[in-house]
This record gives C-alpha cells, sequence and structure tokens, in this order.
C-alpha cells in the first residue's frame, strides 16, 4: 500500500488528468474520432482515480481501528557541517 502523502499526491495528479480530459471531450474544433479517444481515456482515468481513492479510505480505515500506525519520520538537514580531517 501507498503512504498517505504518495496516495494523496496520485489524487491530485489524476484529477488535473480529468480535467483536462474532459475538457477536450467538449472540444468543438476536433474530429468525433478524437471525442471518442478521449472519453475512452476519461473513463480509464476515472477508474484508476477511484482505485486510489478506494485505496486512501482503506488506509485511513486500518488507522482508525488500530490496524496500522503512522510513521512519523525526523528530517535531518546535512549541510553546512564542518569538515574534519
Amino acid at each position: 500500500m501507498e503512504t498517505i502523502g504518495s496516495c494523496v499526491d496520485k489524487i491530485t495528479i489524476m484529477e488535473t488528468k480529468r480535467y483536462h480530459m474532459r475538457e477536450q471531450t467538449k472540444r468543438k474544433d476536433v474530429d468525433e474520432s478524437h471525442i471518442n479517444e478521449c472519453c475512452v481515456k476519461l473513463e480509464v482515468i476515472n477508474q484508476q482515480l477511484n482505485d486510489l481513492i478506494e485505496e486512501l479510505d482503506a488506509y485511513f480505515e486500518d488507522i482508525l481501528s488500530g490496524n496500522r500506525k503512522l510513521k512519523v519520520y525526523r528530517q535531518y538537514k546535512m549541510y553546512n557541517y564542518k569538515k574534519y580531517k
């Protein structure tokens, strides 16, 4: 399973793709085959987005039920250290 952050990141990307693909399906300056192809792609994007949302929901359910714990990762900066010889 993904981390919460990576799953949310993927959902954000998929939402952006869905928005732009939906815009393609509304175009009037392209032929019907382009519209149809974009409609098929939009369905795939919708399914992928639903899968990611279900995964995130399952992650939260595991956390709330106590089956999974969140880990805190500390960030340590590694610059501005004196070099020792």
